[in-house]
């Protein structure tokens, strides 16, 4: 899919645009929560979308279609437990914490930590420290997605698109903070749905529609049909890990992962006004559910056509699933769609991009340094070092990303999420909902995850493969830390349960 003069022009002027949203937004900049929590001042629909653009990254477009091409239909559950993701960040976890942090002004989620757990040094640094870890590793999946678009594009190196790519972003991130990431995700947001809409029937249709597809998939291996394949361990086919075993750590992996991801969570923090939480969560599934299903099946129509050799995936690269998006459009559109198709997939990885850049801004200048360093820092000192902060991140990113990109994309951002099921989601539910959840609980439970997880992902990489994702069984031990380390402790005192709303309610009705 090259560009011809004037396709490269529409490129340029989209970043362009991007460039101009962040100097718009930095206007709105007065304080440094202007710039990590935009004012708390989001509207229903930038708020909305800004939830399903910090979780819609390059894994949705290209990486959902290299699945599901890779993998046929037992990949679909992954159009539903994504999908519900942004549903439970905010209904489970959004309703409370903006709530408690309309009285308290939270900031980021490691205040929320801080108060609960009443441990300002302990778990805000632990928890800072493993939501930077996550976040970077987040970013070089999203890197790696951008500079496979751009190279695509372009015909340029791999490495000179990913610095492109990474200026841009970090860029009008730096001027706008998250003003202009929601600035920018509300328009990035309706691209991707526009263009998802547009290219995923007409692709579908050049296949032959979805029955044609199912033959042609069904004549490479009939269990690319069926909602899942026999439990086998390990799997008879590298692609054949969709097991019901390992779909229902799929589950938790993807629905409560992502939830409680930093760079998702956080948003809450940012929306205008309460009311939003009734009627977001459901918004946002159905949004983010159209995408995603559009994307998966485009993936099948693209294997069907490379089957039936319509089309052919590039060779010389270590991910060549990860391109049947991009490939099966270039075999439906014409040249001039080309920067329209462009357009979609780098909205949906730059609206990712650029929040994780904000959440390490905020962590580090916020939760480290302002906490650790220098309390009585200076709201310009914290808005500047959380650029700084950006620009770094940028940098120790890109020399992650450097090298060729993942045999499959999904796999990478699989692992990041990983880490987030197993170090934030049991801290976060049991301190919404548990009055019992104590701080060597909490501590516990981030730590012993931590490190189960990285002990089975290894195990599961270098030893044998497991049944299930690692993850899991990192969950499993955070989530018995926690248990057993909070009835072993002194239980908070009712005082701060109450002015942290915490107990077995979603809204609390004495302050509805």
């Amino acid at each position: 899919m090259g560009l011809d003069f004037i396709g490269t022009i529409i490129i340029i002027l989209y970043f362009v645009g991007l460039m101009a949203i962040g100097a718009i937004a930095s206007k709105k900049i007065k304080n440094s929560e202007d710039f990590l929590v935009a004012g708390r001042n989001l509207g229903f629909w930038t708020f909305t979308l800004l939830v399903v653009a910090s979780i819609c990254s390059g894994m949705t477009i290209l990486g959902v279609a290299g699945l599901g091409y890779a993998a046929g239909w037992p990949s679909i559950w992954e159009q539903i437990f994504v999908p519900l993701s942004a549903a439970v960040c905010i209904l489970f976890f959004g309703t409370k914490l903006h709530s408690v942090a309309t009285r308290t002004g939270y900031v980021t989620v490691q205040d929320y930590f801080a108060h609960r757990f009443y441990s300002p040094r302990g778990i805000r640094g632990t928890s800072a420290i493993i939501g930077v870890l996550i976040s970077i590793i987040y970013l070089v999946g999203q890197y790696v997605s951008i500079s496979m678009v751009l190279s695509w594009l372009f015909k340029i190196p791999y490495e000179w698109s990913l610095v492109i790519g990474a200026v841009i972003v970090m860029a009008y991130t730096i001027l706008g903070g998250l003003y202009a990431v929601g600035m920018a995700s509300l328009v990035q947001g309706i691209m991707i749905l526009a263009g998802v809409l547009l290219v995923g029937p007409v692709v579908i249709a050049a296949a032959g529609g979805l029955e044609h597809i199912n033959v042609v998939l069904a004549s490479i291996d009939v269990n690319m049909t069926h909602l899942w394949y026999p439990q086998v361990h390990p799997p008879y086919a590298k692609y054949a890990f969709m097991t019901p075993e390992y779909l229902v750590s799929f589950f938790f992996l993807l629905t409560f992962g992502l939830a409680a991801a930093p760079h998702v969570v956080n948003n809450v923090l940012a929306a205008r006004d309460i009311k939003y939480f009734k009627w977001a969560p459901l918004a946002a599934f159905v949004i983010y559910a159209v995408i995603m299903y559009l994307c998966k099946i485009t993936g099948f129509a693209a294997r069907s056509m490379v089957s039936e050799n319509m089309i052919s995936l590039p060779t010389g690269v270590a991910n060549p699933s990860d391109y049947s998006f991009i490939v099966a459009a270039e075999y439906v559109f014409p040249a001039i769609f080309a920067p329209i198709v462009a357009i979609i997939v780098l909205s949906a990885v730059m609206s990712t991009t650029d929040r994780l850049m904000l959440t390490i801004g905020s962590y580090v200048s916020w939760d480290v340094y302002k906490q650790f360093i220098n309390k009585d820092a200076s709201e310009r000192s914290i808005t500047l070092l959380s650029r700084v902060a950006i620009g770094l991140s940028t940098v120790i990113t890109l020399y992650l990303a450097w090298s060729n990109p993942p045999e499959l994309l999904a796999w990478l951002i699989w692992m990041a999420i990983g880490v987030m099921l197993a170090c934030f989601v049991t801290p976060l539910f049991a301190g919404l909902y548990w009055r019992r959840a104590t701080r060597e609980g909490a501590l516990a439970s981030m730590i012993v995850g931590l490190v189960g997880v990285f002990a089975f992902s290894y195990y599961a990489k270098f030893i044998t493969p497991m049944p299930m994702h690692p993850s899991i069984y990192g969950f499993a031990l955070s989530l018995a830390a926690m248990i057993l380390v909070s009835l072993m402790t002194k239980k908070p005192s009712e005082k701060l349960l109450d002015e942290t709303s915490t107990g077995m309610f979603i809204r609390d009705r004495k302050k509805a």
